[in-house]
């Protein structure tokens, strides 16, 4: 669902570190904003900060405050923006923007701008953008805000569940940890689940779709173990264009320590396309212990996956 706002204001400056000064418009390439100091090669091409963000802090500071005063490209009314997330995008007109950066790290440069200020709300609600479309932006131009859904899913491979001989629950408790992650972001995202047998030829169907449905992140439960019919690893990494043995390794080695037979699991984890994939032992503990940790990663990898240098 995609919201609509307005353009207040646009801003440039030629040198970085200095306050932007209004103008009658931008214009927009793939480098960012023809002119402007901060246009490159690289993740950080356009801010924007909402108006209601402005004007909160104005009404704190008892003050009059412009975009340009907090660095910001371009203002726009109509929403607050707290709610956006990287991978979220506006459009505006022709132009398409892809927010890769919520917030900066102080520096001194933002001091210089506002001296002796509380400037928190570009380090904490300052968008910043990759451009995606070029074009001209003016202020009063109607913008729309695109949010990004993340696509998660979840495939138990068990015979006994697929059969319903036995109640699937490694499948439901990995959607409770995702539910439960996920609320500690912005991030909007839906998850899907189904139960396939211990059947090669099915998985690699399952995954292949997913994959080209732009999933992006597969979590499998079961079948990582050594028995005739666990054949999730060697079938998931049969699909992978790269793979990622640190995460699992270091997973193994760790609870291993405590139980020697949690070294048995050989589950993968890796890359089909841009689509992630983990393979987790079938039990509900060890869907814990192993989310516990995949998770620490799953915002920085994700970044990566879409090629933003935001460590």
């Amino acid at each position: 669902m995609s919201k609509s706002l307005e353009v207040v204001s646009v801003n440039t400056s030629a040198e970085q570190g200095t306050v932007k000064r209004p103008v009658d418009e931008i214009r927009i390439d793939d480098h960012g904003i023809i002119g402007d100091a901060h246009a490159g090669p690289w993740h950080r091409q356009v801010s924007i900060i909402s108006q209601e963000s402005i004007d909160r802090f104005a009404a704190k500071a008892n003050g009059r405050f412009t975009a340009g005063d907090f660095a910001a490209n371009i203002s726009v009314g109509g929403m607050d923006l707290s709610g956006v997330a990287v991978l979220d995008r506006f459009r505006i007109g022709e132009v398409e923007l892809e927010v890769t950066q919520i917030g900066k790290a102080e520096h001194e440069d933002t001091h210089m701008l506002l001296p002796n200020v509380d400037i928190s709300i570009m380090l904490k609600e300052g968008i910043f953008c990759r451009v995606i479309e070029g074009g001209t932006v003016r202020p009063g131009d109607a913008v729309t805000y695109l949010p990004r859904t993340l696509r998660f899913r979840i495939i138990t491979m068990s015979d006994r569940a697929f059969r319903g001989e036995y109640t699937d629950k490694s499948g439901p408790r990995v959607n409770e940890l995702l539910e439960e992650f996920l609320r500690g972001t912005c991030w909007h995202a839906e998850i899907e689940t189904t139960i396939l047998p211990d059947n090669a030829d099915e998985l690699r169907r399952e995954l292949a779709a997913a994959r080209d449905a732009g999933v992006d992140v597969v979590f499998t439960t079961g079948g990582t173990g050594v028995g005739l019919r666990d054949i999730t690893p060697e079938t998931v990494s049969g699909l992978c264009d790269k793979l990622i043995p640190g995460i699992m390794e270091a997973i193994r080695l760790k609870f291993g320590a405590e139980n020697p037979n949690a070294l048995l699991s050989r589950g993968v984890a890796g890359i089909m396309g841009e689509t992630l994939i983990y393979t987790l032992p079938g039990s509900v503990r060890a869907v814990e212990e192993y989310l516990g940790e995949i998770l620490t990663t799953m915002e920085h990898i994700l970044f990566m996956l879409h090629e933003l240098d935001v460590h």
